[in-house]
Protein backbone atom coordinates (compact mmCIF):
# COMPACT_ATOMS: atom_id res chain seq x y z
CA UNK A 1 0.00 0.00 0.00
CA UNK A 2 1.49 3.36 -1.05
CA UNK A 3 2.05 5.97 1.63
CA UNK A 4 0.40 9.40 1.41
CA UNK A 5 2.65 12.27 0.24
CA UNK A 6 3.56 14.94 2.77
CA UNK A 7 1.86 18.32 2.34
CA UNK A 8 3.92 20.59 0.10
CA UNK A 9 4.90 24.20 0.80
CA UNK A 10 3.37 26.84 -1.50
CA UNK A 11 3.55 30.61 -1.53
CA UNK A 12 0.99 33.36 -2.10
CA UNK A 13 2.46 36.84 -2.43
CA UNK A 14 5.69 35.49 -0.92
CA UNK A 15 4.03 34.02 2.19
CA UNK A 16 4.87 30.41 2.98
CA UNK A 17 1.70 28.40 3.52
CA UNK A 18 0.73 24.73 3.69
CA UNK A 19 -1.18 23.46 0.67
CA UNK A 20 -4.29 21.52 1.50
CA UNK A 21 -3.62 17.80 1.73
CA UNK A 22 -6.01 15.63 -0.23
CA UNK A 23 -7.00 12.68 1.92
CA UNK A 24 -7.19 9.25 0.31
CA UNK A 25 -9.63 6.58 1.39
CA UNK A 26 -13.07 6.71 3.01
CA UNK A 27 -14.08 8.92 5.93
CA UNK A 28 -14.08 6.54 8.88
CA UNK A 29 -15.48 8.59 11.73
CA UNK A 30 -16.98 12.09 11.42
CA UNK A 31 -18.65 13.60 8.37
CA UNK A 32 -17.06 16.63 6.77
CA UNK A 33 -20.59 18.05 6.47
CA UNK A 34 -20.73 19.70 9.89
CA UNK A 35 -23.68 21.91 10.95
CA UNK A 36 -23.96 24.83 8.55
CA UNK A 37 -25.47 28.31 8.72
CA UNK A 38 -28.24 29.20 6.31
CA UNK A 39 -26.11 32.12 5.15
CA UNK A 40 -22.87 33.88 5.98
CA UNK A 41 -23.50 36.34 8.79
CA UNK A 42 -21.37 39.40 9.30
CA UNK A 43 -19.21 41.55 7.06
CA UNK A 44 -15.60 41.06 5.95
CA UNK A 45 -13.17 43.78 4.91
CA UNK A 46 -9.77 43.36 3.24
CA UNK A 47 -7.48 46.35 2.72
CA UNK A 48 -4.17 47.92 3.57
CA UNK A 49 -3.35 47.77 7.25
CA UNK A 50 -3.03 51.58 7.44
CA UNK A 51 -6.51 53.03 7.28
CA UNK A 52 -7.16 55.19 4.25
CA UNK A 53 -3.92 54.21 2.53
CA UNK A 54 -3.65 51.91 -0.52
CA UNK A 55 -2.10 48.46 -0.35
CA UNK A 56 1.00 48.31 -2.54
CA UNK A 57 3.46 45.52 -3.32
CA UNK A 58 5.51 44.79 -0.21
CA UNK A 59 2.88 46.41 2.00
CA UNK A 60 0.95 45.28 5.06
CA UNK A 61 -2.64 44.06 4.60
CA UNK A 62 -5.43 43.35 7.04
CA UNK A 63 -8.46 41.09 6.74
CA UNK A 64 -11.06 41.68 9.43
CA UNK A 65 -14.63 40.73 10.15
CA UNK A 66 -17.47 41.79 12.41
CA UNK A 67 -20.98 40.59 13.10
CA UNK A 68 -19.91 36.93 12.96
CA UNK A 69 -20.85 34.15 15.38
CA UNK A 70 -18.68 34.21 18.54
CA UNK A 71 -16.51 31.11 18.68
CA UNK A 72 -16.58 30.47 14.93
CA UNK A 73 -13.23 29.47 13.46
CA UNK A 74 -12.02 31.18 10.29
CA UNK A 75 -9.71 29.92 7.55
CA UNK A 76 -8.53 32.35 4.85
CA UNK A 77 -7.60 31.00 1.43
CA UNK A 78 -6.18 32.48 -1.76
CA UNK A 79 -6.63 29.78 -4.38
CA UNK A 80 -5.50 26.54 -2.76
CA UNK A 81 -3.20 28.33 -0.32
CA UNK A 82 -4.10 28.84 3.34
CA UNK A 83 -3.13 32.33 4.48
CA UNK A 84 -3.47 31.76 8.24
CA UNK A 85 -1.30 28.65 8.35
CA UNK A 86 -0.81 26.87 11.66
CA UNK A 87 -4.26 27.32 13.19
CA UNK A 88 -7.66 28.76 12.31
CA UNK A 89 -8.63 32.19 13.60
CA UNK A 90 -11.24 32.23 16.37
CA UNK A 91 -13.98 34.86 16.31
CA UNK A 92 -14.04 36.73 19.61
CA UNK A 93 -16.97 37.27 21.99
CA UNK A 94 -17.95 40.45 20.10
CA UNK A 95 -18.18 38.59 16.80
CA UNK A 96 -14.95 40.08 15.43
CA UNK A 97 -11.62 38.88 14.09
CA UNK A 98 -8.56 40.51 12.53
CA UNK A 99 -5.67 38.99 10.60
CA UNK A 100 -2.54 40.78 9.35
CA UNK A 101 -0.33 39.64 6.50
CA UNK A 102 2.43 41.05 4.30
CA UNK A 103 2.15 41.19 0.54
CA UNK A 104 5.56 40.69 -1.04
CA UNK A 105 7.26 42.71 -3.75
CA UNK A 106 6.45 40.14 -6.46
CA UNK A 107 2.69 40.22 -5.91
CA UNK A 108 0.57 40.95 -8.94
CA UNK A 109 -1.43 44.15 -8.82
CA UNK A 110 -5.18 43.80 -9.12
CA UNK A 111 -8.17 42.36 -7.31
CA UNK A 112 -7.37 39.15 -5.41
CA UNK A 113 -10.27 36.94 -4.26
CA UNK A 114 -9.82 35.61 -0.73
CA UNK A 115 -12.20 32.88 0.44
CA UNK A 116 -13.30 33.22 4.06
CA UNK A 117 -14.31 29.78 5.37
CA UNK A 118 -16.09 29.63 8.72
CA UNK A 119 -16.83 26.58 10.90
CA UNK A 120 -19.12 26.16 13.91
CA UNK A 121 -21.43 26.84 12.09
CA UNK A 122 -20.06 26.36 8.57
CA UNK A 123 -20.35 29.20 6.03
CA UNK A 124 -18.21 30.84 3.37
CA UNK A 125 -17.75 34.24 1.79
CA UNK A 126 -15.41 35.78 -0.81
CA UNK A 127 -13.74 39.13 -0.11
CA UNK A 128 -11.51 41.07 -2.51
CA UNK A 129 -8.03 42.21 -1.51
CA UNK A 130 -6.79 44.94 -3.88
CA UNK A 131 -3.08 45.43 -4.56
CA UNK A 132 -2.70 48.82 -6.23
CA UNK A 133 -0.03 49.86 -8.73
CA UNK A 134 2.59 52.33 -7.55
CA UNK A 135 3.10 55.00 -10.21
CA UNK A 136 6.16 57.13 -9.36
CA UNK A 137 5.75 60.88 -9.02
CA UNK A 138 7.29 62.53 -12.07
CA UNK A 139 7.00 65.35 -14.57
CA UNK A 140 5.86 68.14 -12.25
CA UNK A 141 8.53 70.38 -13.77
CA UNK A 142 6.50 70.45 -17.01
CA UNK A 143 3.77 72.47 -15.30
CA UNK A 144 3.26 75.70 -13.44
CA UNK A 145 1.44 74.61 -10.28
CA UNK A 146 -0.26 76.92 -7.79
CA UNK A 147 -2.26 75.78 -4.78
CA UNK A 148 -3.92 77.33 -1.77
CA UNK A 149 -5.94 76.36 1.28
CA UNK A 150 -9.67 77.10 0.94
CA UNK A 151 -12.13 75.67 3.49
CA UNK A 152 -12.95 72.29 4.98
CA UNK A 153 -14.61 69.52 2.96
CA UNK A 154 -13.87 70.53 -0.65
CA UNK A 155 -15.70 68.47 -3.27
CA UNK A 156 -15.81 69.97 -6.76
CA UNK A 157 -14.43 72.91 -8.72
CA UNK A 158 -15.16 74.79 -11.96
CA UNK A 159 -13.98 77.99 -13.67
CA UNK A 160 -16.48 80.40 -15.20
CA UNK A 161 -15.36 82.31 -18.31
CA UNK A 162 -18.36 84.61 -17.91
CA UNK A 163 -17.41 85.91 -14.46
CA UNK A 164 -13.72 84.92 -14.63
CA UNK A 165 -14.04 83.26 -11.26
CA UNK A 166 -13.56 79.80 -9.84
CA UNK A 167 -16.37 78.17 -7.84
CA UNK A 168 -15.86 75.36 -5.34
CA UNK A 169 -18.26 73.40 -3.15
CA UNK A 170 -17.61 72.03 0.31
CA UNK A 171 -19.41 69.79 2.81
CA UNK A 172 -18.01 68.32 6.01
CA UNK A 173 -18.93 64.92 7.42
CA UNK A 174 -21.97 62.72 7.20
CA UNK A 175 -25.62 63.66 7.75
CA UNK A 176 -26.68 65.83 9.34
CA UNK A 177 -24.15 68.04 7.54
CA UNK A 178 -23.81 71.34 9.39
CA UNK A 179 -20.70 72.78 7.70
CA UNK A 180 -21.02 73.53 3.98
CA UNK A 181 -20.27 76.38 1.61
CA UNK A 182 -20.29 77.59 -1.98
CA UNK A 183 -17.10 79.63 -2.49
CA UNK A 184 -16.00 82.02 -5.27
CA UNK A 185 -12.22 82.28 -5.76
CA UNK A 186 -10.02 84.70 -7.69
CA UNK A 187 -8.34 82.62 -10.46
CA UNK A 188 -5.08 84.59 -10.26
CA UNK A 189 -4.49 84.95 -6.53
CA UNK A 190 -6.53 81.91 -5.42
CA UNK A 191 -7.98 84.07 -2.66
CA UNK A 192 -11.61 83.75 -1.55
CA UNK A 193 -13.78 86.52 -3.00
CA UNK A 194 -17.14 85.44 -1.59
CA UNK A 195 -18.67 82.60 0.38
CA UNK A 196 -22.26 81.50 0.94
CA UNK A 197 -23.76 79.07 3.44
CA UNK A 198 -26.60 76.90 2.09
CA UNK A 199 -30.07 77.18 3.65
CA UNK A 200 -31.35 74.90 6.38
CA UNK A 201 -32.53 71.46 5.29
CA UNK A 202 -34.86 68.91 6.89
CA UNK A 203 -33.06 66.97 9.59
CA UNK A 204 -32.30 63.42 8.36
CA UNK A 205 -34.02 60.54 10.10
CA UNK A 206 -30.71 59.09 11.23
CA UNK A 207 -29.26 60.88 14.27
CA UNK A 208 -25.71 62.17 14.50
CA UNK A 209 -23.24 59.33 14.85
CA UNK A 210 -20.33 59.67 17.31
CA UNK A 211 -18.67 56.77 15.43
CA UNK A 212 -18.57 59.01 12.35
CA UNK A 213 -16.81 61.74 14.30
CA UNK A 214 -19.95 63.80 14.92
CA UNK A 215 -20.89 65.55 18.11
CA UNK A 216 -24.37 64.36 19.24
CA UNK A 217 -24.68 67.57 21.26
CA UNK A 218 -24.28 69.76 18.17
CA UNK A 219 -27.70 71.37 17.79
CA UNK A 220 -26.94 73.46 14.70
CA UNK A 221 -29.39 72.85 11.83
CA UNK A 222 -28.70 70.52 8.95
CA UNK A 223 -27.89 72.27 5.66
CA UNK A 224 -28.57 71.69 1.98
CA UNK A 225 -24.87 70.84 1.66
CA UNK A 226 -23.19 71.47 -1.71
CA UNK A 227 -21.27 68.79 -3.62
CA UNK A 228 -21.39 68.94 -7.45
CA UNK A 229 -21.02 72.28 -9.24
CA UNK A 230 -21.52 73.74 -12.74
CA UNK A 231 -21.75 77.27 -14.18
CA UNK A 232 -24.35 78.73 -16.52
CA UNK A 233 -22.74 81.90 -17.89
CA UNK A 234 -25.64 82.71 -20.19
CA UNK A 235 -27.93 83.21 -17.20
CA UNK A 236 -25.28 84.15 -14.64
CA UNK A 237 -26.01 81.14 -12.41
CA UNK A 238 -24.15 78.45 -10.49
CA UNK A 239 -25.82 75.05 -10.18
CA UNK A 240 -24.93 72.78 -7.25
CA UNK A 241 -26.06 69.32 -6.20
CA UNK A 242 -27.30 68.60 -2.68
CA UNK A 243 -26.45 64.90 -2.56
CA UNK A 244 -27.63 64.26 0.99
CA UNK A 245 -31.11 65.64 0.29
CA UNK A 246 -31.41 64.08 -3.20
CA UNK A 247 -31.76 67.44 -4.92
CA UNK A 248 -29.97 70.52 -6.31
CA UNK A 249 -29.98 74.32 -6.11
CA UNK A 250 -29.21 77.44 -8.14
CA UNK A 251 -27.18 80.47 -6.96
CA UNK A 252 -26.20 83.77 -8.57
CA UNK A 253 -22.60 83.98 -9.76
CA UNK A 254 -22.05 87.59 -8.70
CA UNK A 255 -23.17 87.61 -5.07
CA UNK A 256 -23.85 83.88 -4.41
CA UNK A 257 -27.44 84.63 -3.46
CA UNK A 258 -29.84 81.69 -3.65
CA UNK A 259 -32.04 81.70 -6.75
CA UNK A 260 -33.88 78.42 -6.24
CA UNK A 261 -33.64 75.50 -3.84
CA UNK A 262 -35.31 72.44 -5.35
CA UNK A 263 -37.31 70.17 -3.06
CA UNK A 264 -35.71 67.08 -1.52
CA UNK A 265 -36.15 64.04 -3.77
CA UNK A 266 -35.81 65.96 -7.04
CA UNK A 267 -32.61 64.08 -8.05
CA UNK A 268 -31.80 60.78 -6.37
CA UNK A 269 -28.38 60.98 -4.65
CA UNK A 270 -27.44 63.84 -6.98
CA UNK A 271 -23.74 63.67 -7.90
CA UNK A 272 -22.63 65.65 -10.97
CA UNK A 273 -24.31 68.54 -12.73
CA UNK A 274 -23.34 69.97 -16.16
CA UNK A 275 -24.74 72.85 -18.23
CA UNK A 276 -25.52 72.78 -21.97
CA UNK A 277 -25.92 76.43 -22.93
CA UNK A 278 -26.51 75.56 -26.60
CA UNK A 279 -29.80 73.86 -25.66
CA UNK A 280 -30.65 75.78 -22.48
CA UNK A 281 -30.42 72.54 -20.55
CA UNK A 282 -28.90 71.34 -17.28
CA UNK A 283 -28.19 67.66 -16.65
CA UNK A 284 -27.79 66.06 -13.21
CA UNK A 285 -26.80 62.47 -12.45
CA UNK A 286 -29.27 60.56 -10.26
CA UNK A 287 -26.80 58.04 -8.84
CA UNK A 288 -28.08 54.54 -8.04
CA UNK A 289 -30.56 54.93 -10.89
CA UNK A 290 -30.27 55.06 -14.67
CA UNK A 291 -31.67 58.59 -14.80
CA UNK A 292 -29.98 61.74 -15.95
CA UNK A 293 -32.41 64.39 -14.74
CA UNK A 294 -32.96 67.33 -17.11
CA UNK A 295 -33.79 70.97 -16.30
CA UNK A 296 -34.53 74.09 -18.33
CA UNK A 297 -31.74 76.56 -17.53
CA UNK A 298 -33.98 79.58 -18.18
CA UNK A 299 -37.21 78.60 -16.44
CA UNK A 300 -35.49 76.32 -13.88
CA UNK A 301 -38.23 73.75 -14.47
CA UNK A 302 -37.64 70.02 -14.34
CA UNK A 303 -38.18 68.20 -17.67
CA UNK A 304 -38.38 64.57 -18.74
CA UNK A 305 -35.27 62.60 -17.77
CA UNK A 306 -32.85 60.74 -19.99
CA UNK A 307 -33.19 57.11 -18.94
CA UNK A 308 -30.28 54.75 -19.51
CA UNK A 309 -30.83 51.00 -19.55
CA UNK A 310 -27.96 48.64 -18.85
CA UNK A 311 -27.04 46.30 -21.69
CA UNK A 312 -26.33 43.61 -19.08
CA UNK A 313 -29.26 41.31 -18.58
CA UNK A 314 -30.96 41.77 -15.22
CA UNK A 315 -28.67 44.66 -14.19
CA UNK A 316 -29.35 48.34 -13.58
CA UNK A 317 -27.24 51.22 -14.85
CA UNK A 318 -26.11 53.60 -12.06
CA UNK A 319 -25.06 56.97 -13.44
CA UNK A 320 -21.95 58.61 -12.00
CA UNK A 321 -19.91 61.44 -13.51
CA UNK A 322 -21.17 63.47 -16.48
CA UNK A 323 -19.49 65.38 -19.29
CA UNK A 324 -21.18 67.27 -22.11
CA UNK A 325 -19.98 68.79 -25.39
CA UNK A 326 -22.66 71.32 -26.40
CA UNK A 327 -21.25 71.82 -29.91
CA UNK A 328 -21.55 68.19 -30.98
CA UNK A 329 -24.51 67.52 -28.70
CA UNK A 330 -22.81 64.62 -26.93
CA UNK A 331 -23.40 63.70 -23.30
CA UNK A 332 -21.41 60.89 -21.66
CA UNK A 333 -21.69 59.07 -18.35
CA UNK A 334 -20.51 55.82 -16.74
CA UNK A 335 -22.13 53.23 -14.50
CA UNK A 336 -20.41 52.23 -11.28
CA UNK A 337 -22.52 49.10 -10.79
CA UNK A 338 -22.29 47.62 -14.30
CA UNK A 339 -19.04 49.21 -15.59
CA UNK A 340 -20.54 50.58 -18.76
CA UNK A 341 -20.15 53.77 -20.79
CA UNK A 342 -23.26 55.54 -22.07
CA UNK A 343 -23.05 57.99 -24.97
CA UNK A 344 -26.13 60.16 -25.51
CA UNK A 345 -26.84 61.98 -28.80
CA UNK A 346 -28.77 65.00 -27.52
CA UNK A 347 -30.14 65.84 -30.99
CA UNK A 348 -31.69 62.44 -31.73
CA UNK A 349 -32.03 61.11 -28.21
CA UNK A 350 -30.14 57.92 -29.17
CA UNK A 351 -28.28 56.25 -26.30
CA UNK A 352 -25.40 53.85 -26.93
CA UNK A 353 -24.25 51.70 -24.02
CA UNK A 354 -20.83 50.04 -24.24
CA UNK A 355 -19.21 47.52 -21.85
CA UNK A 356 -15.95 48.59 -20.24
CA UNK A 357 -13.65 45.54 -20.00
CA UNK A 358 -10.84 46.35 -17.59
CA UNK A 359 -12.93 48.66 -15.41
CA UNK A 360 -14.34 47.92 -11.96
CA UNK A 361 -16.44 50.60 -10.20
CA UNK A 362 -16.13 53.10 -13.03
CA UNK A 363 -16.76 56.58 -11.65
CA UNK A 364 -15.16 59.39 -13.67
CA UNK A 365 -15.66 60.27 -17.34
CA UNK A 366 -14.52 62.97 -19.78
CA UNK A 367 -15.10 63.46 -23.50
CA UNK A 368 -12.89 64.67 -26.35
CA UNK A 369 -15.03 65.73 -29.33
CA UNK A 370 -12.04 66.17 -31.64
CA UNK A 371 -11.24 62.45 -31.77
CA UNK A 372 -14.49 61.17 -30.29
CA UNK A 373 -12.74 59.68 -27.27
CA UNK A 374 -14.13 58.93 -23.84
CA UNK A 375 -11.81 58.75 -20.84
CA UNK A 376 -12.99 56.57 -17.95
CA UNK A 377 -11.46 56.46 -14.45
CA UNK A 378 -12.24 53.43 -12.28
CA UNK A 379 -11.79 53.24 -8.52
CA UNK A 380 -11.23 49.52 -8.01
CA UNK A 381 -8.98 48.87 -11.01
CA UNK A 382 -6.91 52.03 -10.41
CA UNK A 383 -6.81 52.85 -14.10
CA UNK A 384 -7.82 55.06 -17.01
CA UNK A 385 -9.48 53.57 -20.08
CA UNK A 386 -9.33 55.50 -23.35
CA UNK A 387 -12.33 54.43 -25.39
CA UNK A 388 -13.78 55.15 -28.84
CA UNK A 389 -17.12 56.65 -27.90
CA UNK A 390 -18.82 55.60 -31.12
CA UNK A 391 -17.94 51.89 -30.95
CA UNK A 392 -16.87 51.28 -27.35
CA UNK A 393 -13.46 49.95 -28.45
CA UNK A 394 -10.91 50.23 -25.64
CA UNK A 395 -7.77 51.76 -27.14
CA UNK A 396 -5.62 52.06 -24.03
CA UNK A 397 -5.68 50.79 -20.44
CA UNK A 398 -3.37 52.88 -18.25
CA UNK A 399 -2.44 52.31 -14.60
CA UNK A 400 -2.70 55.68 -12.86
CA UNK A 401 -2.67 54.85 -9.14
CA UNK A 402 -4.88 53.81 -6.27
CA UNK A 403 -8.48 54.97 -6.33
CA UNK A 404 -8.73 56.63 -9.76
CA UNK A 405 -11.88 58.65 -9.05
CA UNK A 406 -12.38 61.45 -11.57
CA UNK A 407 -10.91 62.59 -14.89
CA UNK A 408 -10.86 65.79 -16.95
CA UNK A 409 -9.74 66.19 -20.56
CA UNK A 410 -7.71 69.32 -21.34
CA UNK A 411 -8.21 70.15 -25.07
CA UNK A 412 -5.26 72.52 -25.57
CA UNK A 413 -2.50 70.11 -24.53
CA UNK A 414 -4.78 67.15 -25.37
CA UNK A 415 -4.04 65.43 -22.08
CA UNK A 416 -6.33 63.63 -19.64
CA UNK A 417 -5.84 64.46 -15.94
CA UNK A 418 -6.84 61.73 -13.46
CA UNK A 419 -7.45 62.35 -9.75
CA UNK A 420 -6.21 59.29 -7.84
CA UNK A 421 -7.83 59.67 -4.44
CA UNK A 422 -5.99 56.81 -2.72
CA UNK A 423 -2.57 57.49 -4.23
CA UNK A 424 -2.71 61.25 -3.60
CA UNK A 425 -1.67 62.06 -7.16
CA UNK A 426 -2.93 63.54 -10.41
CA UNK A 427 -1.79 61.52 -13.42
CA UNK A 428 -1.45 63.24 -16.80
CA UNK A 429 -2.00 60.91 -19.76
CA UNK A 430 -1.78 61.57 -23.50
CA UNK A 431 -4.38 60.34 -25.99
CA UNK A 432 -1.82 57.67 -26.99
CA UNK A 433 -2.01 56.20 -23.48
CA UNK A 434 1.44 57.41 -22.42
CA UNK A 435 1.89 58.86 -18.93
CA UNK A 436 3.21 62.42 -19.28
CA UNK A 437 3.43 63.21 -15.57
CA UNK A 438 2.27 62.06 -12.15
CA UNK A 439 1.88 65.03 -9.81
CA UNK A 440 1.81 64.96 -6.02
CA UNK A 441 -1.62 66.37 -5.14
CA UNK A 442 -1.63 66.10 -1.36
CA UNK A 443 -4.38 64.29 0.51
CA UNK A 444 -7.33 62.68 -1.31
CA UNK A 445 -7.50 64.42 -4.72
CA UNK A 446 -11.23 64.49 -5.39
CA UNK A 447 -12.25 66.26 -8.58
CA UNK A 448 -10.83 68.35 -11.39
CA UNK A 449 -11.91 70.27 -14.50
CA UNK A 450 -10.24 71.88 -17.50
CA UNK A 451 -11.06 75.49 -18.33
CA UNK A 452 -10.48 75.30 -22.09
CA UNK A 453 -7.51 77.69 -21.90
CA UNK A 454 -4.87 75.09 -21.05
CA UNK A 455 -5.39 75.06 -17.29
CA UNK A 456 -6.75 72.32 -15.08
CA UNK A 457 -8.39 73.15 -11.75
CA UNK A 458 -8.46 70.53 -8.99
CA UNK A 459 -9.50 70.20 -5.35
CA UNK A 460 -8.59 67.68 -2.70
CA UNK A 461 -9.98 66.67 0.70
CA UNK A 462 -8.31 66.35 4.08
CA UNK A 463 -7.96 63.70 6.77
CA UNK A 464 -9.01 66.17 9.45
CA UNK A 465 -8.79 69.75 10.65
CA UNK A 466 -5.01 69.70 11.07
CA UNK A 467 -4.16 68.28 7.62
CA UNK A 468 -2.34 71.08 5.80
CA UNK A 469 -2.04 68.94 2.66
CA UNK A 470 -5.82 68.70 2.28
CA UNK A 471 -8.73 71.00 1.41
CA UNK A 472 -6.64 72.81 -1.20
CA UNK A 473 -7.36 74.18 -4.66
CA UNK A 474 -4.83 73.60 -7.47
CA UNK A 475 -4.23 75.40 -10.74
CA UNK A 476 -2.12 73.29 -13.10
CA UNK A 477 -0.86 75.04 -16.24
CA UNK A 478 1.58 73.71 -18.86
CA UNK A 479 4.90 75.57 -19.13
CA UNK A 480 5.85 77.07 -22.45
CA UNK A 481 8.71 75.62 -24.48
Amino acid sequence: MASLPLPSLRTFCGISVLALAVAAGPVLAESIFTPAADEFTGTIRASGAEQGMPLLKGGAARIEGQGLVPGQTITLMRGTSVLNEGAPITVDAEGKFSFDLTVDADAATGLHPVVVIAENPAAAEVVTLKVSPEVPVSGAEKFEIKDAKVTRGLYQVIWSPGSDAVYVTSAVGRPPVRDSALVRIDPETLEIEAQATPPEAPMPKRAASPAAGQDPNDTRPALFATYGVAVDDENGNVWVTNTRQDTLAVYRQDDLSLVKQFDPGTVNHARDVVVDEARDRVYASATMTGNIEVFDSKTLEKLEPIVIQSAQRGEDFSVMALDVDPESGTLVTVSMTTDELAVVDLASGEVKVHPLPGAVRASGVAYDPQEGLAFVASQDTDNLLIVKAETGEVLHDVDTGAGALNVAFEPVSRHAFVANRGAGTITVVGTDGEVVANIDAGTYPNQLRADGKGNVWAVNKSRGEDDDAGDRIWKISPKGD
